[in-house]
């Protein structure tokens, strides 16, 4: 009977089913995560109204805060100013010789500040004391474009070469070589009876104006002095990223001493393009040559440019608008290119121990100079569609970032150092092989020692004569104009900071009838000479930089070149010219060390601007490695 009730309660229990633990555990664990995601609801939505409530005080204080971003504006720039005022006349107390750098950057801040605003507010009515007019300005404009005002000018000028050149007559000859150059110019213009006369004499006249604070005034010889000291200590940088890259051997190997400052300044100069600091400097610049010249805004923005960059590089200020620029216009962009050399490039000719005062300032006084000859030798004959400076705007780069800035400065750096290092290489290769062929064709007659520098120094001789070189130097200097023109500009100042080192390690002036070195205001005419990418090897760079730019204008372009490297090569020997009329030699301090006993009594020493002693005057010289010094 027990097994009969046993096997009945089995058989009712699989008829009625027996409850599985497996799923009792899963109906337990569903009902506890949807307990649990209704807790986690609840939570949520009290921690959001828990954050809302938070949040509504710093969301009134940020909505305060932009009602009024203005106000804070003024506080935090009134706080930083009166910071700044404080660290300034802090450390003009302590120190003020070494807080002049300090002093020279403020300045430099305050007059751009005035500047800026002098434009925005009386930009009009100077514009207007420049611009014909059929007001009041009209008989301004009317006498600064008459022939009696212009004679009268000339008058001026001639009058005071007369009295400054008295006891310098040599000077008069650069003179007569900026007149014969003029002259040239005018001659093979592309339309003389265009010629617009108020360009070139603005022009000329800027360029001798600044010529005349930077070589002559005391404040000017300071000032650039002071800078193309800062602008050598700032290159010397350079050297914690080359000798951490390449060791010891950057010592006296040019790839790795002159090369790597290229890349140095291009990031440099990147990021000063980033921060909107070079676009205003240009703009500045290029306004001022704008209202007294005349020229369209498109133009003068690349030239004012070109003081700080390359020719392939300054035409990007302006790049949506070349395919609209007259043909004058597009002479003058690459008149400016041609006449100007980078600012990196020109950090590698300070490393050659170039004098660097002389090659910012041939680099700043050559774009309004560039300007006014270019509308010489190729005038404008088209109406411009650039009017007003209002419808052109700078580009700039695409660049999100300040270090994006620095590598891609650095980045785009590469393909100039590589070209530079190439050219040297094939140039300097060529120029072997083309001496080298011209003795063995000499000694057929007789004459073994042709050059292809003999020959440049016969065929430029009468062009370094008219720029006020001495007659027996200007074969020296013949032969760098010559190197630089059908080579490249690096060759030739390569050579004359070698002609520089051995002037001032006292080497005898003539060896074996071979001139070793020239004189102080020989090199720096020279400098001035040789301050442009005006060669043959740059066209192919032009055509194809400018061309790619706008591939629309390539025809053009390729037939105003040669024209534009002329034109370009004219500007910096007008350039050399104004050096030449206004630069005074120093004391020679080799010929007074050699021909008297030193005493700081002596007459000569007392023509120095400065009382000067014995050690002074070494260091003044240049000259603490020659034994009378040490």
């Amino acid at each position: 009977m027990s097994e009969t009730n046993g096997l009945k309660n089995e058989t009712n229990t699989r008829r009625n089913g027996v409850d599985n633990q497996a799923f009792e555990m899963e109906e337990d664990n569903t009902n506890d995560t949807s307990s649990v995601q209704s807790q986690n609801k609840k939570t949520k939505k009290g921690l959001g109204s828990y954050m809302s409530k938070v949040s509504k005080p710093i969301n009134a204080t940020e909505d305060y805060i932009k009602s009024h971003s203005q106000t804070f504006k003024y506080i935090v720039l009134g706080i930083l100013g009166a910071g700044y005022v404080a660290y300034f006349i802090a450390a003009c107390v302590l120190n003020f010789q070494r807080a002049i750098a300090l002093v020279v950057l403020t300045s430099l801040a305050v007059v751009a500040t005035s500047f800026e605003l002098l434009k925005k507010y009386k930009g009009k009515s100077i514009s207007r004391c420049f611009r014909p007019a059929v007001r009041l300005d009209l008989l301004f404009s009317l006498v600064l474009s008459s022939v009696i005002f212009i004679v009268l000018v000339l008058v001026l000028l001639l009058l005071w070469l007369v009295l400054d050149t008295s006891k310098r007559p040599e000077q008069l000859i650069s003179f007569g070589g900026v007149c014969m150059f003029i002259l040239l110019l005018f001659l093979f213009s592309a339309h003389r009876t265009a010629v617009s006369w108020r360009p070139l004499f603005w022009g000329l006249g800027m360029q001798f104006c600044m010529g005349l604070f930077i070589i002559r005034t005391e404040p000017g010889l300071i000032a650039f002095e002071w800078l193309g000291n800062q602008v050598k200590v700032f290159l010397d940088y350079t050297k914690a990223g080359s000798s951490f890259v390449f060791g010891d051997l950057i010592a006296n190997i040019f790839a790795f001493q002159a090369l790597p400052i290229i890349v140095f300044f291009s990031s440099v100069m990147s990021v000063l393009y980033f921060l909107g600091i070079m676009q205003w400097l240009i703009l500045k610049i290029s306004w001022v040559m704008q209202i007294t010249m005349g020229t369209s805004p498109t133009e003068t923005l690349s030239v004012a440019g070109n003081i700080f960059v390359g020719q392939t590089e300054a035409p990007l200020l302006i790049r949506p608008y070349l395919k609209d620029m007259t043909k004058s216009e597009i002479h003058a962009v690459m008149t400016g290119g041609f006449a100007t050399i980078a600012g990196s490039v020109m950090g590698a000719f300070i490393s050659f121990g170039i004098d660097a005062s002389s090659l910012i300032s041939a680099s700043v006084m050559a774009a309004p100079c560039a300007m006014a000859i270019s509308k010489l030798s190729y005038p404008e004959t088209e109406d411009s569609p650039f009017k007003s400076e209002k419808n052109v705007k700078v580009d700039c780069g695409n660049e999100q970032n300040i270090l994006e800035a620095v590598s891609s400065g650095a980045s785009a750096s590469i393909g100039l150092v590589a070209n530079i290092a190439a050219n040297l290489i094939a140039f300097l290769a060529i120029l072997a092989f083309i001496n080298q062929a011209l003795s063995w064709f000499g000694g057929m007659v007789g004459y073994p020692e042709v050059t292809f520098q003999l020959i440049c120094s016969y065929v430029f001789m009468p062009v370094a004569f008219m720029m006020g070189i001495p007659y027996d130097e200007s074969f020296t200097v013949a032969e760098l104009i010559g190197t630089k023109l059908f080579l490249n500009e690096f060759v030739a100042y390569e050579k004359l900071s070698e002609l520089k080192s051995q002037r001032l390690s006292g080497m005898d002036e003539i060896i074996g009838g071979e001139r070793q070195w020239i004189s102080i205001r020989s090199e720096i005419i020279t400098t001035y000479a040789l301050c442009g990418f005006a060669n043959f090897s740059s066209l192919g760079i032009v055509i194809g930089g400018l061309s790619s730019i706008c591939p629309s204008r390539r025809g053009d372009i390729s037939s105003l070149v040669l024209r534009a490297m002329i034109t370009g090569t004219c500007v910096s020997l007008i350039n050399a010219c104004i050096a030449g009329i206004l630069f005074v030699p120093p004391l020679d301090c080799i010929e007074l060390f050699k021909g008297s006993a030193f005493n700081a009594t002596n007459e000569d020493i007392q023509t120095l601007n400065v009382t000067v002693y014995f050690s002074e005057c070494c260091q003044c010289c240049g000259l603490n490695n020659m034994d009378i010094c040490k």
